[in-house]
């Protein structure tokens, strides 16, 4: 729910700043009515006036600032006087941040004045904007109709008559039924409520109506204004995320007193709980409704575990549909992304533990002179979800250690092919003589290479020491297909084909007893009983040539138009010779899709 601090006297342990006070250069001689005897009007008698002395470096004479917000039950006869004679006078308190204002109350030992305004800062003393005007006549002091008759007005002659002479009050409170607010932590509530800095402008003093013929003292005695308490009630200003506060700076510690730095709950920060807390950015920040009573907590951004803080960024937030937007701020473990949700380059995700582990990134175990350096992401070492490295023409291996079947000469350059019609010595490049000829039927296993067992899942894509990578990329000489092209549109239709894909190779890997390429589906424009995700997944090439080279062609790197057929028993995307491969062209891929949509029926 949204939170409410607790009301309290926002001057209780802070000192007014004054203009003037009485006997601050010399000891004054002034006087004043007693209290207790002018409770009606002047005619029912006055008493006679008390007359002593004011001197602000006596303890016992001084009527000081201060006096005016101390504990009024524990000093009820505790007041500031002005110095004599000035019509003028300033009454601020400057408060060490922002608060929230509820009313104010004055009272004068003095007679109130004939005109006052109370002003209020919401940056510092910087610039000023009343709150009230007070005035006996308010249309000919302040050119404003009075409140009295017209309602909402700024200017009240309510508490600006001199009688009572002494204990009159001036009250003015922020929400009124003229300043009607349904949700107090509103951009318009805070425009009403929130200040930094409070002032009373005296601007003209009035007499008491005792003065009279008898008068026996002079008048300039009693030409003064005279504060018993300024009472200003408010409290921290915690944008509905606090319902306690603690000490902000610089302030004195005292009982009663209301600090202004708000302990956040609902996952904010900040003195005011204006913002999310470092980790909490994943949606905007706002306010409490205090309307609602809704929290409007700060939700945490999903960083796995590898970022202290996050930052909220609009695009991404306005991208995702306006469901997240926190930015994960450098990320830690050698992972990086918005969520922190992947590897950095020359590191690979350690598929054995969770992705918040500290340890979820390993470095890429790349052999030197085999692996590559430039790749078609040329800042990736190794496939940052599989670990595969991407080698030299000819190299093979997880790590590019040694040479493919076919190629010898393991060095700088990577390998070179054998020059003979099969494999030949990986260090001397000596052909052997008496190995056979063989072509591997679909399905079949390739000589000198292990039965390995096969894991199907997209997650896994694991070598063994008998893995051999291949590629036409790196050494095109080796590897010649004959690749269907793209005829008619009725050649097309009778191939029936159950899919046709936009794909990207990321790579390829001989199994032994079958080939796999490792693909990233970018488009689907046809699919049948396999469920086809745009997402990393296996295709299955049915043919492959003696020199472990998929047909037709499929080039690590590259965005290929790729036709074929499936099983639906194994879950199984194939290609084959009958199946339409072709390297991936936006001209290509309208053709296609216009024959799927009108051409084959």
């Amino acid at each position: 729910r949204a939170c409410n601090p607790p009301v309290g006297n926002l001057a209780t342990g802070r000192t007014p700043v004054t203009l003037t006070t009485c006997g601050q250069n010399s000891t004054e001689l002034y006087c004043s009515y007693p209290d207790q005897n002018l409770l009606h009007h002047a005619s029912h008698g006055c008493g006679q006036p008390r007359c002593t002395k004011c001197n602000a470096n006596q303890p016992d004479n001084s009527h000081l600032p201060a006096d005016m917000t101390d504990d009024f039950f524990a000093n009820p006869i505790s007041w500031w006087q002005s110095a004599q004679g000035v019509h003028r006078e300033e009454i601020r308190l400057d408060f060490e941040t922002e608060f929230y204002l509820t009313h104010v109350i004055a009272v004068f030992k003095s007679p109130r004045p004939a005109a006052m305004v109370l002003e209020r800062s919401q940056d510092y003393g910087q610039t000023w904007r009343p709150y009230k005007y007070f005035s006996v006549n308010c249309t000919a002091t302040f050119g404003l109709q009075d409140d009295l008759t017209e309602d909402g007005s700024m200017c009240t002659s309510r508490y600006s008559d001199a009688v009572p002479c002494t204990r009159g009050e001036v009250i003015y409170r922020a929400l009124s039924p003229a300043n009607r607010i349904e949700d107090p932590y509103s951009p318009e509530a805070q425009d009403l409520l929130k200040l930094t800095n409070l002032r009373l402008l005296l601007l003209k003093r009035q007499e008491c109506p005792c003065h009279g013929s008898g008068l026996v003292e002079k008048p300039q005695r009693f030409a003064h204004y005279a504060i018993y308490d300024l009472i200003i009630r408010g409290s921290c200003f915690c944008n509905g995320h606090a319902e306690e506060c603690e000490l902000a700076n610089r302030t004195g510690v005292m009982e009663n007193m209301v600090h202004g730095k708000c302990v956040c709950r609902h996952n904010t920060a900040g003195d005011h709980c204006e913002k999310c807390a470092p980790l909490y950015n994943d949606q905007p920040w706002k306010p409490g409704d205090g309307k609602t009573g809704a929290p409007n907590e700060c939700r945490k951004c999903r960083c796995h575990n590898h970022a202290e803080s996050c930052h909220f960024d609009l695009s991404v937030w306005l991208a995702s549909g306006k469901r997240s937007g926190g930015v994960c701020d450098n990320c830690k473990h050698n992972t990086e992304g918005h969520r922190c949700q992947r590897c950095k380059p020359g590191y690979y995700r350690d598929k054995g533990k969770p992705m918040s582990s500290a340890e979820v990134c390993k470095p890429c175990a790349c052999q030197p002179m085999g692996s590559a350096n430039a790749t078609f992401s040329s800042s990736w070492r190794c496939h940052p979800r599989t670990g595969f490295c991407y080698c030299k023409p000819g190299v093979a291996g997880p790590s590019c250690d040694r040479c493919l079947v076919g190629y010898w000469g393991f060095g700088e350059n990577g390998c070179r092919p054998c020059d003979c019609a099969r494999d030949c010595d990986q260090h001397t490049g000596r052909c052997f003589n008496s190995e056979p000829f063989f072509n591997i039927p679909i399905g079949g296993q390739i000589p000198d290479l292990i039965r390995t067992p096969t894991n199907e899942s997209e997650e896994e894509w694991k070598w063994n020491d008998h893995e051999q990578g291949f590629s036409a990329l790196r050494h095109p000489e080796k590897c010649v297909c004959k690749e269907k092209v793209l005829g008619s549109v009725t050649d097309f239709c009778q191939m029936k084909y159950a899919y046709v894909i936009k794909a990207r190779i990321l790579s390829a890997h001989d199994k032994g007893t079958h080939a796999e390429v490792v693909v990233k589906v970018k488009k689907v424009l046809k699919s049948g009983k396999v469920k086809i995700a745009r997402s990393n997944r296996s295709i299955y090439p049915e043919s492959w040539t003696n020199r472990g080279c998929t047909c037709p062609i499929l080039n690590p790197g590259t965005d290929y138009l790729i036709a074929g057929q499936e099983d639906s028993r194994t879950g199984k995307l194939l290609v084959n010779m009958n199946s339409l491969v072709k390297p991936w062209k936006a001209y290509l891929g309208k053709q296609v899709s216009d024959i799927l949509r009108t051409g084959c029926k």
